[in-house]
């Protein structure tokens, strides 16, 4: 199997994406992992501090290992990790990338926070691809009635070409994560609009893969045009604990089951369609 590394280089060069889908439970994880082998692509799985705390990342490599041994492509990320420490507990863990996030921190200790922790991963012995962020997008991956103070949704708020620049050169991360009008979590009242020129500028003045963070809420159409201008990677987390959550209240009230595998069954597969769908259009299919 490619390396994430490879699959990602090939994803840049034939001007595709990779899907990133967050998952707090098993549940969440066999539905990303049967829906990359459905569609036979490739998938990231990922978990932030907080679903850490509740699914460890240690047991999660252990199910990756065990899909990835079936010849599903699927790896594991370790997303938004916000001190030194917890990326060495990543890495030790079995990422195969870590999401170091200094998005609030100003310029220079983000700068200082991403090269620290590219040096450990580099003498880790392993192959951890390191992203960055700079921008700020938010940090709740709910549903809100309106848009979370200090969001950069403004061309003047969002990343700038010539500061991503700096930041990629000087920390030697892998892949970078800008604010382009994207937002963590559902906006119900003014969902902002990804900007394509924006991306398409960030995309030129760098020479690492872009990633969208905060997918969730955006059509399928801002994704393909954000892919076409240089996009390689999309996390999704809130539309997918959204149908998780809708899906097993409705099969709960529906009936008395009360085998969880009969119950949780429908709203895997509902997962499922929803990340194949996803990745299949992120790879242009």
């Amino acid at each position: 199997m490619q390396t994430l590394r490879e699959t990602l280089q090939d994803y840049k060069d034939s001007k595709k994406a990779l899907g990133h889908f967050n998952f707090s439970d098993s549940n969440q994880l066999a539905a990303i992992a049967l829906a990359a082998k459905e569609c036979g692509l490739p998938v990231v799985a990922g978990l932030s501090e907080g679903e850490r705390n509740f699914f460890p990342l240690a047991h999660a490599r252990a199910l990756v290992d065990l899909y990835q041994h079936q010849g599903i492509q699927i790896y594991l990320n370790a997303d938004h990790t916000y001190s030194v420490e917890k990326v060495q507990h990543a890495i030790a863990d079995g990422a195969d990338s870590v999401v170091v996030d200094g998005a609030k921190l100003p310029f220079e200790e983000n700068e200082h926070l991403l090269a620290t922790c590219v040096k450990y991963a580099r003498a880790s012995g392993r192959d951890v691809l390191m992203e960055g962020e700079l921008g700020y997008i938010g940090t709740s991956s709910n549903v809100m009635q309106s848009l979370p103070e200090g969001a950069a949704i403004t061309e003047e708020m969002m990343t700038n070409p010539d500061e991503l620049k700096r930041l990629v050169e000087e920390t030697g991360i892998d892949l970078v994560a800008p604010a382009v009008g994207n937002i963590h979590g559902i906006v119900l009242q003014g969902q902002p609009k990804l900007s394509i020129t924006r991306i398409a500028q960030l995309n030129a003045a760098v020479g690492v893969p872009l990633v969208l963070h905060g997918g969730s809420g955006s059509s399928d159409e801002e994704f393909t045009q954000a892919i076409a201008s240089g996009v390689v990677m999309i996390h999704i987390n809130t539309d997918l604990r959204v149908l998780y959550h809708d899906s097993l209240k409705e099969t709960l009230t529906a009936g008395a089951e009360t085998t969880p595998y009969k119950f949780l069954r429908p709203s895997v597969q509902k997962m499922q369609a929803y990340v194949s769908q996803k990745i299949r259009l992120f790879a242009g299919q």
